[in-house]
């Protein structure tokens, strides 16, 4: 039997690109493998997943030498409609595939284009839907979901017809960790039960190397590693550290060996190393005056049904000038919708809402932003060059903005949102509220951003951000605001609303339990070289 995907010699050029996005790839991915796809923002992820349905070169254009072979048919004679039906890709951007107006005729849909029909497809539908959590959202129309719920839809719309090889774009980036761990756990049962071979490019790793066969990582279009997971931990530690998940940074930065893969390995290791806890530094509060006040919101939305959908439910938060505030919650908790509320953009249907001052939104599709052809077009005259360079896009004024990779797109749409107004020069708005801001960005540009919103929230600012990226949370903001139905269920110091959860948490609270108040590996990396020496002064004292 043939590999399911196949590369041999690829490399690739989009149009008016002067560097390769893909540089002579060669691999083969088996029957039934699950494989990672790692490497920073810009790597070509992405392109090798275009490469491997046939997007790249049918619909992006550009030049390509070399040969794709997806379950033996080569993409050069077979375009994305000739692998369709055994090559299945979900990309970053969900919301951009789907088509039709309800969830249930998004699925009918997928298995109709490749032929089924009858009996078979609605078993299938019902299949899906039940697999992946969203026979709730089967009679909903499309404008009633969350992006998490999009992305759900999007995954099952993939798999429904059952193809053999399926290609995950960051399928977690907009999935509360639940959901996130539930789409993964299934990902595992259809690679362990049904053979399916599974690609997933993401940067959230240390949501999926658990489950992981082997992970390649890309360097500027190129394979630069090909091996086990624990392999590929050694081998980023040493040339690519952003790349290296929470735990087992934790691990080298305190010099362990070898770094551990998962929770369990991790805990395993420690059992014999004496932590010095130290107690968790206080976080005082603000004393400024309210930057945002809603008291005892509610907002209902039509969902297409006759009970309609209550998104904020008497919800009542304050959000002081200078404060950076993580927003937390399950999908469809009610985080965009309070966004949108503080925005101006949703009415309340009753309570109070109160900005005190001009309110930037930046909602979770950056392409509704772009209204030119040159992302230069994009800014203000007198604050583009600043704010390309504050972005880190400098060398991208001249792209079309939706070629641009995830996590360049939400950078720019940030800019648009806040240039000459915090970014690119200029004073903030009272509040800076962002839903899901994270989204295709490396760690290193994660650390970016965290310093740019602290950035703004120094200058006097309220910064309000919505989050299904756990580590990113504890490493920006001082304070985290957990909703559940469109209610506060929690409302604390980081520190406290993160260590000891079971979904809410980092892996390195996980690793080393709630006592400590430890969520960055940072911290836990000094808690375990401080247990170390203490041990080695035991012993010769013994």
């Amino acid at each position: 039997m043939p590999d399911v995907l196949s590369m041999s010699g690829v490399t690739y050029r989009y149009p008016g690109d002067g560097r390769p996005a893909l540089a002579d790839v060669d691999l083969a991915l088996r029957e039934g493998e699950m494989t990672v796809l790692a490497g920073m923002s810009g790597s070509g992820k992405s392109t090798l997943m275009r490469a491997a349905c046939g997007l790249v070169p049918h619909f992006f254009g550009g030049e390509m030498a070399g040969s794709v072979m997806v379950c033996g048919r080569d993409t050069r004679e077979h375009g994305p409609a000739g692998v369709a039906d055994v090559a299945a890709m979900v990309f970053q951007d969900p919301e951009s595939q789907l088509v039709m107006n309800g969830v249930r005729a998004e699925l009918e849909l997928s298995l109709e284009s490749r032929g089924h029909g009858g009996a078979g497809a609605a078993r299938a539908v019902e299949e899906g839907a039940l697999a992946f959590g969203i026979e709730g959202l089967l009679e909903r129309p499309m404008r009633t979901l969350s992006g998490g719920e999009l992305q759900r839809v999007a995954l099952v719309a993939a798999l429904v017809a059952g193809p053999r090889l399926l290609l995950l774009d960051e399928p977690t980036s907009q999935l509360d960790p639940v959901a996130g761990e539930e789409l993964l756990s299934q990902l595992r049962r259809l690679n362990e039960e049904w053979g399916t071979t599974v690609l997933i490019g993401e940067h959230r790793l240390e949501r999926c190397l658990a489950g992981a066969d082997r992970v390649i990582a890309l360097d500027r279009g190129a394979v630069a590693c090909d091996g086990s997971p624990g392999a590929f931990l050694e081998w980023a530690a040493r040339h690519r550290p952003e790349l290296v998940p929470p735990a087992a940074r934790m691990f080298s930065l305190a010099g362990i060996r070898p770094l551990p893969v998962t929770v369990k390995e991790a805990r395993t290791r420690l059992r014999d190393v004496s932590l010095v806890r130290s107690a968790p530094e206080a976080q005082p509060r603000p004393q400024a005056a309210a930057a945002l006040s809603m008291s005892d919101v509610w907002v209902e939305f039509g969902d297409g049904t006759d009970a309609g959908s209550v998104a904020l439910r008497g919800l009542s938060l304050d959000v002081s000038g200078g404060e950076m505030v993580a927003l937390l919650g399950r999908n469809g908790a009610g985080k965009s919708t309070l966004l949108r509320t503080a925005a101006g953009v949703v009415t309340a249907d009753r309570g109070t809402v109160r900005a005190d001052g001009e309110v930037a939104l930046l909602l979770q599709t950056p392409s509704d932003y772009f209204l030119h052809e040159r992302v230069v077009d994009e800014l203000p005259d007198s604050a583009a060059a600043a704010a390309l360079s504050d972005l880190g896009l400098e060398d991208a004024g001249e792209c079309d903005p939706r070629d641009l990779a995830g996590g360049a797109r939400q950078r720019l749409a940030l800019g648009i949102v806040l240039a000459g107004r915090g970014i690119g020069g200029g004073h903030p708005p009272a509040l800076v509220a962002l839903d899901e801001p994270t989204r295709g960005m490396d760690q290193a540009r994660k650390r970016e951003l965290a310093e740019r919103l602290g950035r703004l929230a120094a200058a006097g600012a309220a910064v309000l951000v919505a989050t299904h990226d756990i580590e990113f949370a504890a490493r920006a903001s001082r304070r985290c605001v957990l909703l559940g139905r469109g209610r506060v269920v929690a409302d604390g110091p980081t520190r406290e609303v993160l260590s000891g959860g079971r979904y809410f948490t980092t892996e390195v609270a996980r690793v080393l339990g709630p006592e400590g108040s430890v969520v960055l590996a940072e911290e836990g990396a000094s808690m375990l070289t401080k247990g170390l020496a203490s041990q080695a002064r035991d012993v010769v004292r013994a």
